[in-house]
């Protein structure tokens, strides 16, 4: 064997293994060849094949372009109207040409002669008998490939085989993609599929599995516009034993849920809250950078005038009844034709006196000033006698500590400059909100306190504590599309629950995380049985162990490379079950094992 190709499987072994051993996600091998360490779950047809482990994945270097946009000066013998029209026509350009820039490039293919050559480089430098490394297991390699050849490869792979932890041989891969088409007879039949197996291996025995996935709730088609949606909902299915392509997943199959949601869509039922959470949240910008941005107000009356208007209601009631105030009933009574919401759930009708004046003070305050003069109101009726309102026991703010004090007819000084105000008001907006997220939470019996000890701690700081709100908002989102949406049982949710709560108390707050959940598909057989997948595919595969090979088809509503341009006509578009005949693109995985000697 030569030894320039030798040296070349070393050169390239010990860049891979020096990214391995860097934790790099990035490097450059002869000067137009990027190299990345991702996991195989950032691509849906690697994740297929490699699951989620660490891989490499060689693409063609794209150069990234990172220039100022200057706009062409006007000519100063323009009239009026044409300089109008210019400098509408360059902002116009100028918007484009930006979005351009901002607009991520696409991975670009090697040549398959160029992938073939790396994929032979890493199987030579693993090879044991050959000797270029030694105790050097890396993961797999893929290699992005430009579909030259009568064969149209997208990728081509390789994985190496351990018996323990000696070197056995390398499982080779190869992906080849077909453009999406409707005509079923271009799709390849379960027995072609079974036969292409058949021709690559000799087995005495094959094993058949099926995997689909359907979408229950995201984007969605109305009238040939898209309606986005940040939020989806995916079900997974596994199951033995396929009969046909394309077939529905029998109710024997395992089924997983895929949920993902993203807060403040206006059309969710808990908007509202959201609304009152970012409130909250720009208080606490406000503490920490000096600046809020108030929201608009949605009471004519302004803050001060309600305020007085409140103290003034309390100070009647409290000369008639002689005795502390009751909780009064905020939310308006339902009529009996009304069906109860989600959102009527989180509303509470014994809202003490500090949670009150936070609803009014939350729609209504435009300035630090009325968050002051409003505290100082209420401040001042503290002390003179003039209220005595109830509070919950289990109050922590400031303000309902000065209650408790007035209780005794003594309070003390309260110093109202700088952002103190705002403090005061986060603190009662914090104590709010928490009583209305356990009061859903333990009320509908989906956890305790006991495990909502990490999320209601007022020891941290507030910042924090605003931040693990955000996490239990989080959670009644995902809670709400469950249950309004899927109809999801008690005891399904019930394990959503425990699984967010405990993922959200070792991980930051993420709304792009997806969180899974085992279900039985007779839960949601009226939502998949009479849609078309987004997803499916069949396996056949023979052998045991690390000599077991595959061959995967998949077929999908959208391509599942991202590096190649497919000449079709079909709107990359979920297509639903009144189409007759659906669009799919196909990938076929064929796989080889290479033993060492």
């Amino acid at each position: 064997m030569g030894s320039r190709t030798l040296n070349g499987a070393k050169t390239f072994i010990d860049l891979l293994w020096s990214i391995h051993e860097d934790n790099n996600t990035h490097s450059l091998y002869e000067e137009d060849i990027q190299i990345s360490n991702v996991r195989g779950e950032e691509m849906d047809l690697l994740n297929m094949i490699c699951s989620n482990q660490a891989i490499f994945v060689c693409e063609k270097m794209v150069p990234k372009f990172d220039c100022e946009l200057e706009l062409q000066p006007t000519a100063e013998t323009s009239n009026c109207s044409e300089i109008s029209d210019s400098a509408e026509g360059a902002e116009i350009t100028q918007e484009q040409d930006t979005s351009i820039l901002k607009t991520e490039p696409k991975p670009e293919p090697l040549s398959v002669n160029k992938a073939r050559q790396l994929v032979s480089f890493y199987v030579l430098a693993q090879n044991p008998c050959i000797g270029l490394v030694q105790d050097r297991v890396l993961g797999p390699l893929w290699v992005r490939c430009d579909m030259t050849g009568p064969s149209s490869t997208t990728w081509l792979g390789a994985e190496t085989v351990c018996t323990g932890s000696k070197v056995t041989g390398t499982k080779l891969y190869s992906v080849t993609c077909k453009a999406a088409t409707t005509d079923k007879k271009s799709v390849m039949s379960l027995e072609e599929v079974k036969q292409e197996h058949r021709a690559a291996h000799h087995p005495s025995s094959m094993v058949l599995k099926g995997s689909a996935r359907y979408k229950l709730f995201g984007s969605t088609v109305v009238e040939n516009t898209v309606i986005e949606s940040q939020s989806s909902v995916t079900v997974d299915f596994k199951w033995n034993d396929v009969g046909t392509i394309l077939e529905t997943p029998p109710m024997s199959s395992a089924a997983t849920l895929n949920i993902q949601v993203s807060v403040g869509d206006p059309r969710s039922p808990m908007f509202e809250i959201f609304r009152e959470l970012e409130f909250l949240q720009s208080l606490a910008d406000g503490l920490r950078t000096g600046e809020i941005e108030w929201l608009e107000p949605v009471e004519t009356a302004s803050a001060v005038d309600l305020t007085k208007a409140h103290l003034e209601e309390l100070q009647n009631a409290s000369k008639a009844q002689d005795h502390a105030v009751k909780p009064t009933q905020t939310q308006n009574p339902k009529s009996e034709e009304e069906t109860p919401s989600f959102t009527s759930l989180l509303e509470r009708g014994d809202l003490d006196f500090i949670e009150q004046l936070w609803v009014q003070l939350r729609k209504s305050v435009t300035s630090y000033q009325d968050v002051g003069s409003c505290l100082k109101l209420v401040i001042d009726a503290l002390r003179y006698g003039d209220i005595k309102p109830w509070i919950h026991r289990d109050s922590s703010s400031s303000l309902s500590k000065l209650i408790l004090q007035s209780y005794h007819q003594k309070i003390d000084k309260v110093d109202l400059s700088g952002l103190a105000p705002v403090h005061m008001l986060l603190e009662m907006g914090l104590d709010k909100m928490r009583k209305d997220y356990i009061n859903y939470l333990i009320g509908e019996e989906l956890t305790t306190l006991n495990h909502l000890h990490y999320y209601l701690s007022t020891e941290v700081e507030v910042q924090e504590q605003v931040t693990r709100l955000r996490k239990l908002h989080h959670l009644l989102e995902i809670l709400v599309t469950c249950s309004m949406f899927l109809g999801l049982p008690y005891h399904r949710l019930f394990l959503l629950t425990q699984s967010c709560l405990q993922f959200y108390k070792t991980h930051p707050y993420d709304e792009s995380h997806t969180f899974t959940l085992p279900i039985k598909p007779a839960l949601i057989s009226h939502f998949y049985q009479t849609e078309h997948p987004v997803l499916w595919g069949v396996e056949v595969s023979s052998g045991h162990g690390a000599r077991e090979v595959r061959t995967l088809l998949q077929l999908s509503d959208r391509p599942l490379v991202d590096h190649v341009i497919f000449d079709s006509d079909f709107s990359n578009v979920t297509l639903s079950a009144d189409t007759e005949d659906p669009a799919f693109y196909s990938s076929l995985v064929s796989c080889s094992l290479l033993t060492f000697a």
